[in-house]
């Protein structure tokens, strides 16, 4: 019952997980393929998905609203921001 349950809980997320993510973002296979074989293999399928058929990138958000490949920049990496800087150093603000 209680790997039965496990089972059902791991399909239910890699399929969500699936289904968010973007062409792009899949390895190996094509999207619907994953699907297919997500629903089609239980628990192998799910576990294929989760290690080897998305790329494993950090969850922040992004500005855009996308939740995979962006990272936060510092500061001193943000070029507007050190532009700004520079105009304020000379005076021109």
């Amino acid at each position: 019952m209680l790997v039965a349950l496990v089972a059902l809980v791991l399909g239910i997320y890699a399929l969500v997980d699936c289904l968010r993510t973007t062409d792009t973002q899949a390895r190996g296979l094509p999207l619907p393929i994953w699907v297919a074989v997500i629903v089609l293999l239980p628990v192998v399928g799910p576990l294929a998905w989760l290690l080897a058929g998305r790329t494993h990138t950090g969850h922040a958000s992004s500005p855009t609203g996308s939740t995979r490949g962006w990272a936060p920049k510092g500061p001193d990496d943000d070029e507007d921001f050190l532009r700004s800087l520079d105009r304020k150093h000379r005076g021109d603000v």
